[in-house]
């Protein structure tokens, strides 16, 4: 299996089948790719395999069938400290519901991934938690507890976490799901900041055009298969997406 030079994720013929009684289909037979520097939004319905397929793509879980690439490694081969290590390595997550310690203050939230490693970090965790809050624009909420931010604030935080150990890729699950529409525009337009000023691949699942509109291509996902792509190009325009669906 070989990997074009700039591409960074590479999905071939990827399968999951859940059993608990009943067989369950949530991929089947998915091939993608993503080039490094890019950023692509999965879109579907609930139930089509985004969240699935994401959490592949994240090394989260193994396929049942097929292999998922990132930059050159078939990370389906991977096992044990040499898995953690490459998720720690190269990935950061965004999940839907923030995820975020309640006993924490935003700064301990956004070094958690890398306390367990502090000694092994060649830079002050500390130091660099508190230069993402910054760059997220709540360093001046650096020792609040997540009950004391908002829905947005909460997952700026949370964005700021993915990034501490400067991953290559940023995976987002839903990132908008559970803040306002005026938040939920200012993650996104966070997230487009990452991929465009820090050179970083987003990957981001939703069920909404609106945040798909940030993304310069979008596949779209049903019953587990890829059944269309588009690239937005420079417009990025809302409309382009639900034009595509067929909702315009």
């Amino acid at each position: 299996m070989s990997e074009p030079t700039e591409t960074m994720i590479i999905a071939e013929g990827l399968t999951k089948i859940y059993t608990d009684g009943t067989e369950v289909r949530a991929l089947d037979g998915v091939d993608l790719s993503v080039e490094r520097g890019e950023f692509v939004a999965i879109m579907g319905p609930s139930g089509s395999g985004k969240s699935t397929l994401l959490n592949l793509i994240g090394t989260l879980d193994v396929p049942t069938a097929g292999h998922v690439i990132v930059e050159g490694v078939d990370v389906s081969t991977l096992q044990g400290n040499a898995l953690a290590d490459f998720r720690r390595a190269k990935i950061g997550f965004v999940f839907q519901l923030f995820n975020l310690v309640p006993i924490l203050s935003a700064v301990e939230n956004v070094m958690l991934p890398l306390i367990p490693y502090r000694r092994q970090c060649k830079f002050d965790l500390e130091g660099r938690a508190r230069e993402l809050l910054d760059a997220v624009g709540l360093v001046e909420r650096a020792s609040h507890l997540p009950s004391q931010l908002s829905g947005g604030e909460q997952q700026r935080v949370a964005v700021a976490r993915a990034l501490v150990n400067e991953p290559a890729i940023v995976l987002a699950d839903e990132p908008t799901g559970n803040v306002d529409t005026r938040a939920g525009d200012e993650v996104m337009e966070l997230l487009r900041q990452v991929c465009d000023d820090g050179g970083r691949t987003v990957v981001v699942v939703t069920h909404s055009p609106r945040v798909a509109a940030f993304a310069d291509r979008v596949y779209f996902l049903k019953d587990g298969a890829i059944v269309d792509q588009t690239r937005l190009g420079g417009e990025r325009s809302l409309e382009a997406v639900w034009a595509r669906l067929g909702l315009a």
